[in-house]
């Protein structure tokens, strides 16, 4: 986060801090796992697989852009230097929630039972977290750019059953990843911190609040709002006709 917060001030864009996110959990997943003594390989390595997709598509995503809106109103409450306060307001609290989520690869390293059930329901978990936030990513990413879509609200494919598929496919992820390191008791009491935090991130701190009080004068998006699931999947719910007197 020091290295991504030194690029970010001599580029004067403090985005680059959300390509360091998802590099952070892939460095942390492979310092512990060298560490360890590679007992246990495996919720490394979906680690740095989640985190190294995350951070290509945050980075293609992010390419020719200026400063991302919210950190650029967050910067503009700067009480001093807007570097210093970045640094202590954005990539600092970044790398200690890096630390704090990635407990179940920590766990997982060291633990010294072997996997079994809950690993294997994890791993299908954490591949179904995968494969939507791919997905979802994906279309988004299709839709934006066609010039036709141009101010309209995406509400297709996934985007039709859930308003959040990749907030969704995190959260399947990171209760993936923390079953994977359910050997024993303590791993247990130790992992399950990690979802936990990343739940309340993505649904109520930073991730589909903050979006939704973005989005909420976008035309069409009430609409949407109303028939559309908030974050777990579901159908879209059919439009109520209007009674006759």
């Amino acid at each position: 986060m020091l290295a991504a917060f030194a690029v970010g001030a001599r580029l004067g864009l403090h985005r680059v801090v959300d390509v360091a996110w998802g590099l952070g959990f892939a460095a942390v997943a492979v310092a512990t796992y060298a560490m360890s003594g590679g007992r246990h390989p495996l919720p490394a390595l979906l680690t740095v697989v989640w985190g190294l997709r995350l951070a290509g598509h945050i980075a293609w995503r992010g390419r020719g852009h200026g400063e991302d809106p919210r950190y650029e109103r967050m910067l503009a409450r700067a009480p001093g230097n807007r570097n210093l306060y970045a640094l202590r307001m954005v990539y600092l609290l970044q790398a200690a929630l890096v630390w704090l989520v990635s407990l179940p690869v920590q766990a997982a390293a060291y633990a010294t039972g072997r996997p079994g059930v809950p690993a294997a329901a994890g791993v299908a978990l954490w591949l179904c977290g995968l494969l939507f936030e791919t997905a979802g990513d994906h279309q988004l990413a299709r839709f934006k750019a066609d010039p036709a879509n141009r101010g309209r609200i995406m509400d297709r494919g996934l985007w039709s059953w859930t308003r959040h598929p990749n907030y969704f496919g995190d959260f399947c992820v990171w209760w993936g990843l923390s079953l994977t390191a359910w050997t024993s008791a303590g791993a247990v009491a130790v992992s399950v911190v990690s979802p936990l935090v990343m739940s309340y991130l993505l649904i109520g701190g930073s991730g589909k609040r903050l979006l939704e009080r973005h989005m909420a004068d976008r035309p069409g998006y009430a609409a949407y709002r109303a028939r559309t699931s908030g974050f777990l999947p579901r159908p879209p719910r059919r439009p109520r006709r209007s009674q006759g007197v």
